[in-house]
């Protein structure tokens, strides 16, 4: 792919210069200084950006351009050439039978685990908002991510797994060199009474849970072996498109998702330090609605970026969409500044930085597809003019879209069902020792009376079972057609078999047992109200039985 040199120029669109339209542009090297456009719904400030992303496309340039909407970055592959089909990655997590491989914990080398693990506290934190968020969450999170990080083939899906699994977090803990890590988990977490450790890590479980619940974002960042390389993708001058459409896959996941990726951007580009700077290729990153992604460490990219070759255009529909820090950060560090029109707000505090040449009315009655700017131009901050945006680019005559879509499907993604199976195998049942499926007959997995694999109190019971077989054994035999010795009552012989039989009567018989004829009283017991009981005269039943054999004989 040809290089790309300090001299081009990206268009930006037109002005009147002598009474004449003229196109004006941006030079490379004044991008690594990085762009920030704001405007209001409708004014022109997509196609702004998409326009640039085609002519880098054309260029043969690295991109990657995140979309919330997914309209502009759906749009993009109908611009992508033949040569290039191969170097798009087009990220869609509304793909469901074809999920992107996409590790964000994959691949850390010990030097830039504590970067990976505060740029994902952070994404966490950002989503979740600082009154959902304690310092003592941090801690835990932090550890955890630090101790997968260590793990082979470890995933986000991991930190729950690690708070509430004892046998797993013996796993993961015995894996961990780093000492103060380890000592967290060895001489402090462990020491928790499972009350407390409970209570610690409730809140974390239950907010990293809805994202593992998530089949869209399980089956993305549930893989252990990533197929996306950012690193490659940057030096290569790859093309990723992300398509992370709220309306499709929800707002908290789209954000979750572009803001991982660009976290991987920023550890991608600081591994950079490794090659000379002369050899760094550039790399330009376009993030639409860029306020939901910005956690923390965004500025550190706006501040360290540059010397890394990585360009940043950002783009939003106000200013009080920013976080405080991320404000001063963007107009702190951007070289360019493009205006469409916003609400009387922004306007007074652009007016700022457009002073004296556009005042604040001017900003708010700017009409469609005009914009002011303050170019850098050579290192230079230009003076605020006036211009409008080019005209849409023609696509090409035959897209390659679907051609693009199949390409990336190939490399970068795998199917649905084995990321589902091993997610499950990873995952393992949590209830094991069932009859297999071939010897349970007709109880099948989905009749257990807790769910397929764990506990649910109250998912239906089990069907009763039929009286014939489907799995091809004879039908069993009516209880009244069955042997005899089938339907016996009791295991036992009969109380009869038992019984002593009786005995010849006899004078001789009668002498020869020794017996206490003897009749005695039964005491009457405390608190017994009963009658006392005397017992039959045993003498006169001698007698009597003496002469009854006498008679006999």
């Amino acid at each position: 792919m040809q290089q790309t040199e300090p001299t081009e120029t990206v268009f930006l669109g037109e002005t009147t210069f002598r009474n004449d339209k003229v196109r004006f542009g941006i030079k490379q090297d004044d991008r690594r200084r990085h762009m920030y456009v704001v405007g209001s719904t409708g004014m022109g400030k997509s196609e702004f950006l998409k326009s640039m992303a085609i002519q880098d496309i054309e260029a043969g340039r690295g991109i990657c351009f995140i979309d919330p909407h997914g309209d502009s970055a759906d749009d993009l592959l109908d611009y992508v050439p033949e040569e290039r089909i191969k170097d798009v990655i087009y990220f869609d997590p509304d793909d469901l039978q074809y999920p992107i491989a996409f590790n964000v914990m994959e691949g850390i080398g010990f030097d830039y685990r504590h970067l990976v693990a505060s740029g994902l506290v952070g994404v966490f934190k950002k989503i979740w908002g600082e009154e959902a968020w304690s310092g003592r969450m941090e801690y835990i999170l932090n550890n955890t991510i630090l101790a997968l990080l260590e793990y082979p083939e470890s995933t986000i899906l991991g930190i729950n797994r690690l708070m509430s699994s004892k046998e797993y977090r013996k796993k993961v803990v015995s894996n961990v060199t780093d000492p103060i890590v380890k000592a967290f988990w060895i001489d402090e977490f462990a020491k928790y009474a499972d009350k407390f450790a409970t209570e610690a890590t409730a809140a974390i479980q239950n907010k990293v849970g809805q994202f593992a619940s998530n089949n869209v974002i399980r089956n993305i960042l549930g893989q252990p072996r990533s197929k996306i390389n950012i690193r490659k993708i940057i030096d290569e001058g790859k093309i990723l498109v992300v398509n992370v459409s709220k309306g499709k896959i929800g707002e908290d996941a789209s954000r979750l998702l572009g803001a991982f990726l660009i976290t991987k951007i920023q550890l991608a580009a600081m591994s950079r330090v490794d090659t000379p700077e002369s050899e760094r290729r550039d790399f330009y990153l376009y993030v639409d609605e860029f306020q939901n992604f910005a956690t923390e460490s965004f500025a550190n990219i706006l501040s360290e970026a540059r010397k890394y070759h990585l360009s940043l255009v950002m783009a939003h529909q106000y200013i009080k969409q920013m976080e405080e820090p991320v404000m001063d950060a963007v107009f702190g560090n951007v070289g360019t500044i493009v205006a469409f029109r916003v609400g009387a707000e922004d306007a007074e505090f652009l007016e700022k930085w457009f002073q004296p040449d556009f005042m604040m009315n001017d900003i708010v009655n700017l009409g469609k597809r005009s914009m002011y700017l303050k170019l850098m131009i050579n290192g230079v901050s230009s003076k605020g003019f006036s211009a409008s945006t080019l005209d849409r680019f023609s696509k090409l005559e035959v897209s390659n879209r679907q051609a693009i879509i199949a390409a990336s499907r190939e490399a970068y993604s795998v199917p649905k069902n084995i990321v589902e199976k091993e997610i499950a195998e990873w995952a393992g049942p949590i209830i094991d020792d069932f009859v297999p499926q071939e010897k349970r007959g007709d109880f099948r997995r989905d009749d257990r009376p807790f769910g397929p694999v764990q506990g649910k109190p109250f998912d239906r019971r089990p069907q009763s079972r039929p009286l014939t077989s489907t799995q091809g054994r004879p039908p069993m035999p009516r209880r009244d057609e069955r042997p005899f010795n089938q339907v016996q009552g009791r295991p036992y012989p009969r109380r009869e078999e038992n019984r002593s039989q009786p005995k010849e009567a006899s004078l001789s018989a009668l002498s020869s047992v020794p017996v206490d004829f003897k009749g005695r009283k039964i005491q009457e017991k405390p608190g017994n109200h009963h009658k006392e009981k005397v017992e039959v005269d045993t003498g006169e039943l001698k007698k009597l039985l003496e002469e009854s054999l006498k008679k006999k004989e």
